[in-house]
């Protein structure tokens, strides 16, 4: 027969498992034998339809709907399948084929392995094993999904997603005992993305361009776009939850980031106003500056170069007085003095309060490592008794009920302890780290501001850790310091005086290399211990 006389036909091939795959019920495999069986049956092949493991059901029945268009659009009578259960398992679809073979007498669908062909003229019994077969593979997939479904519930039973993890994490183990860890790779860009959108001065749109400037890609080296980035900036597994089909559950999963700093970020993704907006030449002051008198925000416009803050339009606020045209330079000279107000005079005075800061906290230390050892001892009680009861459920010792309640109660418990450890944990590392931190800000805070380097968003976030907010009234700008510059407003000046005394000071009785120079300033700075109780206070 030449090839101008061959009847075309359709080849479908599907699998429905990683497991098929891996048993020689491949794509290709099933390709071989369909291909193999029309050229022993004068079949020419005018399309092949493959629809992979991964696919959807949503995309499983775009491509079934797309092969039976092809077939009814180019006019092929003949679609070639490996087994029923591999063109359908449901009835909807079965009635869809049966449908399409009894619109012409010439088409058929040849099921291979089976030695079966369904046609319009397929005799009566062997209709009943049409619809018997779809049954059973109907049945083979529900089964199959409800096996799935309790697998899955035992995973997150055990405290692990038993899906990809998102963005950050990775999987590691055995079939059956895969894992997911921090990967130390994508992970600090992801911490950074959280960190970012927190601080309030980025729009999911800015964000992602500049997280995408940092490096940060998705699992197929794209950019994260808004839609995915909102989501990730959403998941509770960051901080070591599982969301599973609207249910949370306690991950096994190292956290990535703290449970402040996602509900810090959950506030700023669900808020309806005020949202910052990105703009080229985004200026420094949008949304920082309100009027003291009607709380108007002070809007900023460019004119001949220049950023004017002006008051805002709006109807509600035209009776106010204090309309005017501000420069943002007139701003930026009005707050340079209250940087230098909280600054330390110098490093020498900054290296000291670290030093200060560390010794004083000597006492707290071994107070937070004895609660730290007692929340470790909690928590593995609390371990052994979930192992306990999940080995009791295996066993049968206990109903699956009343281990759902223990499972619960005992989880509960357990990121109770977590958390208080988590807090421990910061608290007892980072106590001093913070307070040096703020006061190094303090005393370069005007050099970054000012820097060439500096971009406007860098600007606003320090803007940020120094003002909780700023007022203007008339041409006079009134700040309003966070609770940690406030502090420091009020006790830098009275450090800096007593640093400044003692370099002015000599001690002409010194006798000795170690002698202070004057011993009088240094025992009344010594003596000051309220300010580093309250430091510590701050910035708690």
């Amino acid at each position: 027969m030449s090839m101008r006389n061959l009847i075309k036909a359709i080849l479908y091939c599907r699998v429905s498992s990683k497991e098929q795959e891996e048993t020689g019920y491949s794509l290709d495999a099933q390709e071989k034998l369909l291909k193999d069986y029309a050229a022993k049956n004068g079949f020419e092949i005018a399309k092949i339809f493959r629809i992979s493991e991964s696919a959807s059901g949503k995309q499983i029945r775009k491509t079934f709907s797309e092969m039976l268009g092809y077939a009814e659009k180019n006019k092929i009578s003949i679609i070639l399948c490996e087994k029923i259960d591999r063109l359908t398992r449901n009835i909807k679809d079965a009635a869809i084929v049966s449908d399409w073979i009894s619109g012409n007498e010439t088409r058929q669908v040849h099921f291979v392995k089976e030695n079966f062909i369904l046609s319009k003229n397929t005799r009566a019994h062997e209709n009943l094993v049409w619809d018997m077969k779809v049954a059973i593979a109907r049945f083979y997939t529900n089964n199959l999904s409800e096996e799935v479904r309790k697998g899955q519930k035992e995973k997150l039973t055990q405290g692990w997603l038993p899906t990809k993890p998102p963005l950050g994490y990775k999987t590691i183990g055995d079939k059956g005992h895969k894992i997911h860890i921090i990967d130390e790779e994508k992970a600090p860009l992801v911490k950074k993305m959280f960190e970012l959108y927190s601080s309030g001065n980025y729009s999911l749109n800015e964000l992602v361009r500049v997280m995408y400037k940092e490096g940060l890609r998705n699992q197929s080296g794209r950019k994260v776009g808004k839609s995915r980035m909102h989501e990730m900036l959403s998941d509770p597994f960051y901080y070591g939850k599982i969301r599973w089909k609207g249910e949370v559950y306690q991950g096994e999963h190292q956290p990535l980031i703290s449970k402040d700093l996602f509900d810090e970020v959950q506030k700023h993704l669900t808020r309806k106003i005020g949202s910052p907006q990105y703009k080229k030449h985004y200026p420094v002051f949008k949304a920082k500056i309100r009027c003291e008198e009607c709380g108007a925000m002070i809007t900023w416009t460019t004119q001949k170069g220049y950023w004017y803050g002006h008051h805002s339009p709006y109807e509600k606020y035209k009776n106010c007085t204090k309309k005017l045209y501000i420069r943002q330079e007139k701003v930026e000279e009005q707050l340079f003095p209250h940087f230098d107000k909280v600054a330390p005079k110098n490093e020498r005075v900054l290296r000291v309060l670290e030093k200060a800061l560390k010794e004083s906290h000597a006492e707290e230390i071994n107070y937070y490592q004895a609660q730290r050892q007692e929340l470790n001892t909690q928590f593995e009680r609390i371990q052994h008794r979930l192992e306990a009861i999940y080995e009791d459920k295996i066993d049968g010792k206990i109903t699956a009920d009343f281990y759902e309640k223990k499972f619960k109660e005992y989880s509960e418990e357990k990121e109770n302890i977590i958390n208080k450890l988590e807090k421990l944990n910061n608290t007892n590392v980072q106590y001093y780290e913070a307070g040096y931190a703020i006061h190094e800000l303090a005393l370069k805070a005007k050099d970054i501001y000012e820097s060439e380097k500096a971009t406007n968003e860098e600007r606003r976030l320090l803007l940020s850790y120094v003002f909780s907010n700023l007022s203007l009234n008339a041409d006079k700008i009134k700040p309003n310091y966070t609770l940690a510059f406030e502090f420091l407003a009020e006790w830098m000046p009275k450090v800096n005086k007593i640093f400044e005394l003692t370099e002015n000071c000599e001690n002409k009785r010194k006798n000795r290399a170690f002698d202070p120079v004057c011993p009088v300033v240094l025992r009344d700075l010594d003596s000051n211990q309220d300010y580093l109780i309250q430091s510590q206070a701050s910035y708690h």
